[in-house]
């Protein structure tokens, strides 16, 4: 019926009584959970004020319905112990007058919970219609309280008169494929949808979940298979808690719509396509959800299927590079001996030993490959966007403001989600939960929530170059298939914005003189204290909000240059190229290697077309190799003609300051004067 999606609103449930009202009716919904410390206005379930068989939990659907049974669950607690044992159902057309369910001539009893999280289903013997159902307990736990959480089965009547019906009633036009896929079914949509637009799509795996399934991945862009030059990549995953379906299914639906878009010619959806490499991963922990889906929607509860095989939870099991970094920071070894980006992957982490899924292993390769600008995995649960850092910086605590140096980026980006979702920013919505993030704006800092070491999102910052967040997509993690299409109308415009926020910021290309782009080259924004690096061919993208930016780009054995770039308001990154050389020094050093550092014999017919940089180069390894001094010796053994003695009585002078290697440095100087 809705009351774990919120379908079924606050007012339409009632209780014969009330322990207090943080254990109201209200709170009486399956899967419902309370805080870590549990208060007047949050808890895990509705509890009765006193505990005897008179007592009640009511449900009013607002028109005649079709009740087929009911499943109930205990009260969510870490400090209490309290579920149903058995109850029987009662139901109304006029709240006055109550029938209860018969079992020939005696009362149905209904066997119920046997501790408080498993939700357990009973289905009527019968059908039965009504306006009103009504459970009433009859016996509990002997050491707790009479506590429940209820989801109700059944189907409205036909009555489109009927006033709340059409008032919570959602739409779509899209015709798409609404329902939940199997892994089987999973796969074999996306080759529907391959097929339909071969131009535009790629499937793809990114390797294995222990269970042995491959884990699939979908890519939409003008040129499939192909990173083009300037043309930054994204991606969405869903699925990493297996149980937490919707997000799985949206990437399938997104899928669908935008090929489909795609050949009925929609300039929007056509130009992200030809700007935009997407990569779509439907499915992290495809084991958990075969787990989930086995046992339906109402019944996998709130973590069946949550972890892969080995009982790893994916979203938190990658290495903990944020406090790698700030331990650095603290021994100021940054930039000294560590990056503020890249950070490297601890040895123990790549141990065979280490606790490391390998859909994460998968994940991790993945991103490392790929070069990702932006990205966002989908979960559920709840509805909020978080942003990095999700574990606090203080030891120990266990909610604190964590920002990163791009925190002003990140607030954009998660509002530019939260904000055109349909109900996120929504301050009359019902809180999923405990928290009223719409206070917040539909968004959060994960470590302000709740700290996690090791998430998904802090390792793609601090050792990729993309940014990574969360969507948590709706309150029901595995929402019934007559509530998808509600769910892809809550979602589908917030899909679409996030992603072309990949082009919000600059890109450019860095090149040497001779205009071949450079790996590596790292891009520092003055006054954002975390850089970037060049993808293979040079190009790279830095998401900033609008504004006028000191942007430097340097590489190793290369000198580095600066310039002033501009971010607008409208979407579509500045261009910001540069070009930078090599300086003499690295040249000197280069010319040391290629030659295993020993002295170049020029011959003299030979020295017109010979730098007088290589030149400078054997007059120093001619006085440390010979230990010689003088202008004739050096004249002799490097066969130089008399055009060149008088920059050889310079070196002469210099090399009485710097006759040893170490001294190169100053010899360097020297000479750029």
């Amino acid at each position: 019926m809705g009351l774990e999606s919120l379908k079924i609103d606050d007012f339409q449930l009632h209780a014969s009584s009330t322990k207090r009202y943080g254990l109201g009716a209200h709170r009486g919904r399956l899967n419902i959970q309370a805080g870590l410390y549990e208060d007047d206005l949050y808890d895990g379930a509705w509890c009765a004020g006193r505990d005897d068989p008179l007592q009640w939990f009511e449900v009013d659907a607002r028109r005649l319905t079709k009740f087929t049974g009911v499943i109930t669950q205990g009260r969510n607690s870490l400090w209490s112990s309290d579920w149903v044992t058995s109850y029987k159902v009662m139901i109304s057309n006029d709240s006055h007058t109550w029938m209860t369910l018969k079992n020939g001539s005696d009362d149905l009893i209904f066997r119920s919970n046997r501790e408080k999280e498993i939700p357990v289903q009973n289905i009527f013997p019968t059908p039965v219609v009504a306006r009103y159902i009504r459970v009433n307990p009859q016996s509990w736990f002997s050491s707790g309280s009479i506590c429940m959480r209820v989801e109700i089965l059944g189907c409205p009547m036909p009555d489109p008169n009927n006033y709340y019906h059409r008032r919570n009633e959602v739409i779509t036009s899209d015709d798409l494929d609404f329902r939940h896929h199997t892994y089987k079914e999973m796969r074999q949509l996306m080759k529907v949808v391959n097929e339909m637009c071969p131009n535009i799509t790629r499937i793809y795996n990114i390797g294995k979940s222990q269970g042995g399934l491959k884990l699939y991945a979908f890519e939409i862009s003008d040129n499939p298979g192909e990173h083009e030059v300037g043309e930054p990549e994204f991606r969405y995953t869903a699925g990493s808690h297996g149980n937490e379906v919707l997000g799985r299914e949206l990437l399938l639906l997104l899928m669908q719509f935008m090929c489909l878009e795609y050949l009925s010619g929609n300039q929007r959806i056509r130009h992200l396509v030809e700007e935009t490499r997407i990569h779509l991963l439907p499915s992290v922990n495809p084991d958990g959800y075969e787990k989930a889906f086995e046992v339906g929607s109402e019944l996998s509860g709130w973590s069946l299927g949550r972890w892969n095989n080995n009982g790893i939870d994916i979203h938190h099991n990658f290495p903990d590079l944020s406090s790698v970094l700030w331990e650095a920071e603290a021994k100021k070894l940054i930039p000294r001996k560590m990056f503020n980006h890249h950070v490297p992957i601890p040895e123990w982490y790549q141990s065979q030993n280490a606790s490391v899924a390998l859909e994460t292993r998968a994940l991790m390769a993945w991103m490392e490959k790929m070069p990702f600008v932006l990205g966002s995995n989908l979960q559920g649960g709840e509805l909020v966007v978080t942003f990095p850092y999700d574990r606090t910086r203080s030891p120990g605590v266990t909610r604190e403001q964590t920002p990163t140096p791009d925190d002003h980026i990140f607030r954009w980006l998660a509002f530019s989600y939260a904000s055109t979702h349909r109900l996120m920013t929504d301050a009359s919505r019902r809180v999923c939960h405990t928290e009223d993030f719409a206070k917040e704006d539909g968004t959060i800092n994960g470590a302000s929530w709740h700290t996690a070491a090791g998430s998904m999102n802090d390792f793609s910052y601090l050792h990729t170059n993309c940014f990574e967040l969360t969507m948590f997509v709706g309150c029901d993690k595995f929402p019934h298939e007559n509530e998808l299409p509600e769910e892809w109308e809550n979602n589908r415009e917030s899909l679409l914005v996030f992603m072309e926020q990949v082009h919000r910021g600059i890109k450019g290309v860095v090149r040497d003189l001779q205009g071949r782009g450079i790996a590596n080259a790292i891009i520092s924004v003055e006054g954002i204290n975390h850089d970037v690096r060049t993808a293979a061919d040079g190009d790279y993208w830095r998401l900033l909000n609008p504004g006028e930016y000191k942007v430097t780009a340097r590489a190793h054995g290369y000198a580095s240059a600066s310039k002033k770039c501009e971010v607008g308001y409208e979407i579509g990154a500045t261009r910001c190229d540069f070009k930078i050389g090599r300086p003499n020094l690295s040249r000197i050093r280069e010319i040391m290697e290629k030659f295993n550092r020993q002295p170049i014999k020029l011959q003299v017919r030979q020295l017109q077309t010979h730098s007088f940089l290589e030149l400078v180069l054997n007059f120093f390894f001619f006085f440390n190799t010979t230990g010689k001094t003088g202008l004739e010796p050096c004249v002799t053994y490097l066969g130089a003609e008399e055009e060149e003695e008088e920059k050889l009585r310079l070196l002469t002078k210099t090399q009485q300051k710097t006759p040893h290697v170490s001294g190169l440095r100053e010899l360097y100087s020297f000479f750029n004067r």
